[in-house]
């Protein structure tokens, strides 16, 4: 395969031009966090639910502070967003048992980056087959679960993993 086409985000990228400043700063300073999908508040950094997502459970994990190099990331900062991704890539394989996990971040308008000046990491479940002529032929990706269903069964699952409810 030469070209990987994704058609269906284009509208993503040109919501994003047309909304002012950044959505993870704007959705830190409010405090509905099940309407923004935030799934944790770290005291560095925070988990979302991609609102326009590749593949169900597909999460975004950022440092609080407005950061758009990965250079001036502290050390804190860093170690709490690779915590929080393990801590997540446990929590989906046991909620919705992906087969594989994608995790990368865009770095500049170039490779990807709808949300240039806010670094932040994709932590996408994949299964086999998850690919297929729908996105690419359809114009048409497939999602299914809705958002605030998987949300409700992360937090969840957050919630028992905390209390030790599930192991391993």
């Amino acid at each position: 395969m030469r070209n990987l086409w994704a058609p269906w985000r284009v509208t993503y990228l040109k919501m994003v031009d047309r909304q002012k400043g950044c959505f993870i700063c704007r959705v830190l300073k409010q405090k509905n966090d099940k309407k923004n999908l935030i799934l944790i508040r770290g005291k560095k950094s925070l988990v979302m639910m991609n609102l326009y997502p590749y593949n169900s459970g597909h999460l975004l994990i950022a440092p609080k502070a407005h950061k758009g190099k990965l250079e001036l990331l502290s050390h804190q900062e860093i170690q709490e967003i690779f915590t929080l991704i393990c801590r997540m890539k446990k929590v989906l394989s046991k909620t919705i048992k992906p087969q594989g996990f994608n995790l990368g971040l865009n770095l500049g308008r170039v490779a990807g980056a709808g949300l240039v000046d806010h670094v932040h990491f994709h932590l996408v479940p994949r299964w086999k087959g998850d690919t297929n002529f729908m996105p690419l032929i359809g114009n048409t990706n497939i999602i299914s679960q809705s958002l605030t269903q998987l949300y409700r069964q992360l937090k969840k699952a957050l919630c028992n993993i905390e209390l030790g409810v599930i192991t391993k």
